[in-house]
């Protein structure tokens, strides 16, 4: 497996990752056998690089990697997140980013995983009613009291970026980017990079949209959240398969499937980019890994720019709520 690194203070993980939260919640039906499974053979293939946050499952999630990671745990880079705020009853409470809060959730996800330290800690979300130098500044706290290695952001403007960079070094940016959501190329990128930050992208197959497997809305469980998310309904669901077609086509002419070319158009984006494709089955994780074969020429890289450039897909990536909270 190649290495890359995040960030210049010296985290160094798997080229490819694995996004964890669809194995506790949000994405239909739990099977924690099956999860745990998966997990062990991301390890076996070398993918070591896993991603957790506190709010997946309410604490389920994160109890699940810590079982699976206590048994190997010289081996994975684990990261987890804090910030987005839930109940006992998985109702959301808002988004906290308070220095006395800060403390309390990395203190709550060690007990929950079972670990002494977290190799990445992010911000899941910014809140706007707290200076980002106070959560940072606590966030570092962390990091002095051996409870967390390297410091990450997810979902911040360059602005924030650059102020909480100033406090303490910042690792790893974490944001939505895949074929249908180029946004950070416009500044988050340029920002990270000038910084020296890695940049981790999530939802790198577009909440499985660009693997071609749902041709309906009807194809998504009736308790699966894509349901309401807008790109995954009415006219922009049939606009945006259109264009998965396109790279369906692109794809059988290369030999390799949909997904395998949409994660290997992420990782060629630069040698500072790890995506985390998300999946609780084996089947697909081995199928992402596949993606690290496919090999993409200059005139491949022009032809999905005529297909999917910056602003092609239909619909916004998240309800707006929770768009709300993006990019502060």
């Amino acid at each position: 497996m190649e290495m890359r690194k995040l960030g210049s203070q010296g985290l160094e993980v798997s080229a490819l990752g694995l996004g964890c939260m669809g194995m506790s919640e949000f994405y239909g039906d739990r099977d924690d056998a099956e999860s745990a499974a998966t997990i062990h053979r991301a390890i076996d293939l070398g993918v070591t690089f896993l991603d957790t946050a506190d709010m997946y499952g309410v604490g389920r999630n994160e109890q699940l990697v810590g079982r699976v990671v206590r048994e190997r745990r010289e081996w994975v880079v684990v990261a987890t997140k804090f910030g987005n705020v839930r109940g006992d009853d998985g109702s959301f409470q808002g988004i906290n980013g308070r220095p006395d809060y800060v403390r309390q959730a990395c203190d709550a996800s060690l007990k929950r995983t079972g670990l002494d330290v977290f190799d990445l800690y992010y911000q899941h979300r910014v809140d706007p009613d707290v200076p980002i130098e106070e959560t940072v500044g606590a966030m570092a706290e962390l990091v002095t009291a051996g409870k967390v290695r390297f410091l990450g952001l997810s979902e911040a403007a360059p602005e924030t970026i650059r102020r909480a960079h100033a406090v303490h070094p910042i690792s790893a940016l974490q944001t939505e980017y895949s074929l249908w959501s180029r946004d950070p190329e416009a500044d988050i990128l340029p920002t990270v990079r000038e910084l020296g930050i890695g940049f981790v992208p999530y939802s790198p197959l577009g909440r499985g949209f660009l693997t071609g497997q749902f041709r309906t809305p009807e194809d998504i469980p009736a308790d699966d959240y894509r349901r309401n998310n807008p790109r995954f309904q009415g006219e922009a669901f049939a606009r945006n398969l259109d264009l998965v077609k396109e790279i369906e086509a692109m794809a059988g002419e290369k030999g390799c499937t949909p997904a395998q070319l949409a994660v290997a158009w992420v990782m060629g984006q630069g040698s500072d980019i790890v995506p985390i494709p998300g999946t609780k089955r084996r089947k697909y994780l081995e199928e992402n890994v596949g993606a690290l074969d496919v090999t993409l020429t200059d005139e491949d890289r022009a032809r999905i720019d005529r297909i999917l450039p910056p602003g092609a897909a239909a619909g916004t990536r998240y309800a707006e709520a929770q768009m709300a909270s993006l990019g502060r």
